[in-house]
Parts: structure tokens; C-alpha cells; sequence
């Protein structure tokens, strides 16, 4: 078992650049909640993993709020670019940064598939937290912060989703083309550091996204439904990427 997936099992058995935003409406009271597919929130209790998020008037959330006024300060148009391109792709083939134009949904609909059950499961566990912590965004909080992504009305700060779903794809990835983990694993830690650069999280938000991301993963990993996904994808993705099929799996 590769050191992502085995850290991963441990967790779980162990429990000035000023933009228009789009403003996005708070989800209605009476809004379906999505249904788990790989993993089941009644056994992998996620709230026990992380802690609480800074209180808004403590040391610690504001010298966070220092840390994103430092970033804005230093964020380039190209990097801001880059953010906004990582806020709208919240998919698997965000990472054909590292493999290649030829990684992309229409050429590899079994993959795609499995990246829309991994973003599921994200919704899953990221909108279930996010509901107990009610942590405000960066922005809600410090109104002279200009964030250059879309924002919300609704306090859901932590942890991060699009840091979740960031990991939980990376690390799916790292599984079907571990030749290239360490790219895809580096390209896993800077899309959700392109949130600190929209202006719309915190860094405790992405941390703690990782952490979650560990768990879900690791019980994933454990399911012969998610197994027998994997499968199918890698052989679909190295076949049409025409990577051998003696380099694929873990180890």
C-alpha cells in the first residue's frame, strides 16, 4: 500500500487586485443533502478528527487574516488567472496540468465518472462539517479584504470543499498514474493554496481539508466498490494516456 492511502487508513482506524464578485445565495432550508456512494458517515465519524476552527476574535484567526492580506498584496493577474481557473474546474482533469492535454473527459468517460463520485463524496463530507462549524468566510469577517473569486452570503468557511475535493482527486490520481504522484500530489497542495489567493479561505480551511480528505480516502480505498472504480479508470487512463499497464496500482 502506497504511503498516501496507508497514512490515510492509520486516520481512519485511529479516530490590490479588485474584482466584481458573483455573489452565490445561501442553500435553501430544505435543500436535499447529497448521498454518500463510497463511504458511510455513520461509521467514519469525521467530526472527531479535526478541531474546531479559530474563534473569530482569537490570535490565531487573525494573524490568518494577516497571512491573506499578505497574499493579496502579492497576487500577480497570472496568479489570480490561475485561481479563478482552479474555482471553476472542480474535477479530476484540473490535473491535466501534470497529465497532459490528453487527460480529459471526453476522452475518458469511465475516469470522468469516477471523479464525479469522488466530488460526491466531498459534498458529502465537506457539506456535513461545514453545516456544524458555521465558520464565516475570510471576507465576512475583515471587510477589507478583496476577494477576486466568487463569494457567498452563508457561513461556510471550513473546511474548504474545493481543498477537499483538491485532495480526495489527487490522491485517486496518485493511484491510477503513481508513476507521476509526486507531480500529482504537488499540483494537490497548490489547488487548494489557490483559494488563499481568491481571498475566500483560510489557511486552517485547507489543512483541515486534508485531514479529512486522509480519512475519507482511506475508507474509500477499503471498499470494493471504490476498488473495482479505480480499476476501470486506471485501465481506461494509462491505455488512452499509452502508459504500461505493468506500472499501474499500488505498490
Amino acid at each position: 500500500m502506497n504511503p498516501v492511502a496507508g497514512l490515510a487508513v492509520v486516520c481512519v482506524l485511529c479516530m490590490p487586485i479588485v474584482h466584481a464578485q458573483t455573489m452565490k445565495p445561501a442553500k435553501p432550508a430544505g435543500a436535499i443533502p447529497k448521498t454518500p456512494y463510497y463511504f458511510d458517515p455513520s461509521v467514519l465519524n469525521l467530526i472527531d478528527l479535526i478541531p474546531p476552527p479559530p474563534p473569530v476574535n482569537s490570535a490565531a484567526n487573525k494573524a490568518e487574516l494577516t497571512e491573506l492580506h499578505r497574499i493579496e498584496k502579492a497576487r500577480t493577474p497570472s496568479q489570480v488567472s490561475a485561481a479563478r481557473s482552479d474555482e471553476a474546474e472542480e474535477d479530476l482533469f484540473a490535473f491535466s496540468t501534470v497529465l497532459g492535454a490528453g487527460f480529459n473527459p471526453a476522452a475518458l468517460p469511465v475516469t470522468a465518472e469516477l471523479g464525479t463520485h469522488v466530488k460526491n463524496e466531498q459534498s458529502v463530507a465537506g457539506g456535513a462539517l461545514k453545516a456544524i462549524f458555521h465558520r464565516p468566510r475570510p471576507y465576512q469577517t475583515d471587510k477589507s479584504l478583496h476577494p477576486v473569486c466568487d463569494v457567498t452570503m452563508t457561513p461556510n468557511s471550513y473546511p474548504s470543499g474545493h481543498a477537499l475535493t483538491g485532495y480526495l482527486e489527487g490522491f485517486t490520481l496518485a493511484e491510477i498514474v503513481p508513476e507521476k504522484r509526486a507531480e500529482i500530489l504537488a499540483r494537490a497542495d497548490e489547488y487548494p493554496r489557490n483559494r488563499l489567493v481568491c481571498g475566500v479561505h483560510y489557511l486552517s480551511d485547507i489543512e483541515e481539508s486534508r485531514r479529512v480528505a486522509y480519512a475519507v480516502f482511506g475508507y474509500m480505498m477499503a471498499t470494493p466498490k471504490f476498488q473495482q472504480d479505480l480499476a476501470a479508470a486506471r485501465a481506461e487512463t494509462r491505455a488512452k494516456l499509452g502508459l504500461a499497464a505493468a506500472a499501474a496500482g499500488s505498490q
